[in-house]
C-alpha cells in the first residue's frame, strides 16, 4: 500500500488508477465516483476535478447536498471515468442507468471531459440508499452506495433492512425489518403479481402505483380506525420500539415500509378477474345502481387484507382511487367508456390521487413546525381527523356530482327526481364541508370576524352555527 498516495495523486489528475472499482447494479454514476474517491483516500472533489462542470450540484432548500444527485458525462468524460475505475465502458453501461444519457449542456463534439449535475429521481427514477452491509461484503469497506430502486424492491432480505428514499432531507438510510418478516415476504410475492399483471396486459409499475395510492389513502385515515392494530405495531417496530413524541415524523418516514404488504395484496386483488366480477355484481350488472356500502367487492378485499371490518370504510370513501378503479371496471364492462382514455383505463391514476412522497411530506412538516400561533400551517392547526372529514366530504360531493352528469335519459319525472335528489344531497355535503372548514379555521386561531366575512354570514349567526357544530361533534 506504500504506492497508494502517489496513485491517488494521479487519479486526482486524470490518469488511470491501479484499482478496479466495479459498479453496483443500478448504481448512480455520482455514487460510483464517490466510491472511487474513497478507495484512493481522496475527497470526492479531488476526483471531480477530472471533468469540466457545466453547473453546480443540486441541493435541498436547507442548503444540504442531495443524496440523489446524479452525474451525466459526455463521451470523453465517460472514457475518463472508465479509465479511472479500470472497468470497460460496456460494463458501466449495463450497470449505471444514467450512463450514456444526454444533456443539452454537454456538446457531443466537445473533446474535453465534461459533466453536468442532475437529480436522479427526475432523470431516471426513485433513488434509494444502498445497504452498507451488502456494500461492505462486496467491496471490503463500509461505504455509502446510491442506487435506483423502485419501491417494490426496497427490502435487503439478507440483512433485514428497508432501504429509504434518498431524495428526502433526513439522516436515516434504512429501517430495521428483522421483526417484520411479512415485509420481506411481500417483496417475494410481488414477483407473482408482476407475472399476473403481464398476463393481464397491464404494466406492473402502474398497478403498483394505483395499489400504493389506495393503501396510502387508508394510511391517512387509519389514525381514526380503532380496530387497526397491525400498522401501529409495525410502525413502532421500525421506529426502534416506540415512535414516542415524534409520531408524525415516523408516520411519514415509515409509511412505505409499514403498508408494503397491504400494497402488494391490493395489487394482487385488483388483478384478480374474480374480484372484478364482484365489482360488476355490486354495480347491478345489467341493471345499474349505486355501489352499496356493504358491497361484496370491498368486503372481500377487506378479508384478503385480514381486516374484515374494512369493507364498508373502503366502499364509502367516495372520490378516492379505489372507487375510481371500480368505476373504470364498470364502464369497460358496460361498454360505456367511450374511446380509449383515462376514464376507461383502470390503471390510470389521477394526479390528486398519487401518494405523497416522503420528501414532500417532510418539507410540509418542516414548514408547519416553523409557523406558530395564528399563522400556523393548516396541517399543524387542524387535527388529522378534521382534515380527513373535510376532504372526505368534499370528495363525496364531487363523486355525487360526477354521477349526475350521465342522468339525462328516461321519463322526465324520473330524470328530474334523480337530478334534484342528487343535487340536494351534494348541496348538503358542500354545506357540511364549509361548516367544518370554518370551525377548523376558528379553532386554528383565525378570527371569527374574518371567517364570517369569507363565508358571507353574519358573525352572530356563524357563532351559533359553529357552537351547534361543536355540540354535534361532542366538542
Amino acid at each position: 500500500m506504500d504506492n497508494v498516495p502517489s496513485t491517488a495523486h494521479r487519479v486526482g489528475h486524470g490518469h488511470a488508477g491501479v484499482f478496479r472499482i466495479s459498479p453496483v447494479a443500478e448504481e448512480t454514476t455520482a455514487s460510483l465516483i464517490c466510491r472511487l474517491a474513497g478507495r484512493y483516500g481522496l475527497q470526492p472533489k479531488a476526483v471531480l476535478s477530472n471533468w469540466q462542470w457545466r453547473n453546480h450540484p443540486p441541493r435541498h432548500a436547507t442548503g444540504s447536498a442531495r443524496a440523489d444527485a446524479e452525474v451525466l458525462l459526455n463521451a470523453t468524460g465517460r472514457h475518463v471515468l472508465a479509465g479511472l475505475c479500470g472497468v470497460e465502458q460496456d460494463v458501466l453501461s449495463c450497470a449505471l442507468p444514467a450512463w450514456g444519457q444526454e444533456d443539452s449542456r454537454l456538446r457531443a463534439d466537445d473533446a474535453a471531459p465534461a459533466a453536468a449535475w442532475r437529480i436522479g429521481r427526475v432523470l431516471v427514477g426513485p433513488v434509494a440508499f444502498g445497504c452498507r452491509l451488502c456494500a461492505a461484503r462486496r467491496t471490503g469497506t463500509t461505504v455509502r452506495v446510491m442506487k435506483y430502486a423502485p419501491r417494490w424492491d426496497r427490502v435487503c432480505v439478507r440483512h433485514g433492512r428497508w432501504l429509504l428514499d434518498a431524495d428526502a432531507d433526513q439522516p436515516l438510510e434504512h429501517l430495521d425489518l428483522r421483526g417484520l418478516p411479512e415485509v420481506a415476504a411481500a417483496q417475494r410475492r410481488w414477483a407473482g403479481v408482476v407475472r399476473r399483471a403481464v398476463r393481464a396486459g397491464a404494466e406492473p409499475e402502474r398497478v403498483f402505483a394505483l395499489a400504493q395510492a389506495v393503501v396510502a389513502r387508508w394510511w391517512e385515515q387509519a389514525l381514526q380506525w380503532q380496530r387497526e392494530t397491525i400498522w401501529p405495531r409495525r410502525l413502532h417496530q421500525v421506529a426502534g420500539g416506540d415512535a414516542g413524541d415524534d409520531l408524525e415524523r415516523w408516520r411519514i418516514v415509515g409509511r412505505d415500509t409499514v403498508i408494503f404488504p397491504e400494497v402488494v395484496a391490493v395489487a394482487d386483488a385488483l388483478l384478480d378477474p374474480a374480484m372484478a366480477e364482484l365489482v360488476w355484481a355490486d354495480s347491478g350488472a345489467g341493471r345499474p345502481r349505486a355501489l352499496p356500502a356493504e358491497g361484496m367487492f370491498c368486503r372481500r378485499l377487506g378479508e384478503r387484507l385480514g381486516r374484515g371490518w374494512l369493507g364498508p370504510l373502503a366502499a364509502t370513501d367516495h372520490g378516492g382511487p379505489l372507487i375510481a378503479w371500480m368505476g373504470s371496471v364498470i364502464r369497460l364492462r358496460r361498454g360505456a367508456g367511450g374511446p380509449p382514455g383515462y376514464d376507461n383505463d383502470p390503471w390510470w391514476l389521477r394526479q390528486e390521487h398519487q401518494a405523497a412522497t416522503m420528501a414532500g411530506q417532510l418539507r410540509v412538516l418542516g414548514k408547519e413546525k416553523k409557523a406558530p400561533g395564528s399563522g400556523t400551517m393548516w396541517r399543524a392547526a387542524v387535527p388529522a381527523e378534521q382534515r380527513r372529514l373535510i376532504t372526505s366530504t368534499i370528495e363525496s360531493a364531487e363523486e355525487q356530482l360526477l354521477q349526475l352528469r350521465g342522468v339525462h335519459s328516461g321519463p322526465t319525472a324520473d330524470v328530474a327526481r334523480r337530478l334534484l335528489r342528487g343535487l340536494g344531497h351534494s348541496a348538503g355535503l358542500i354545506e357540511n364541508a364549509w361548516k367544518r372548514t370554518a370551525l377548523a379555521a376558528v379553532n386554528g386561531g383565525v378570527p371569527l370576524e374574518e371567517v364570517a366575512q369569507w363565508v358571507e354570514v353574519p358573525v352572530e349567526v356563524l357563532r351559533q352555527m359553529l357552537t351547534a357544530g361543536r355540540q354535534e361533534n361532542g366538542g
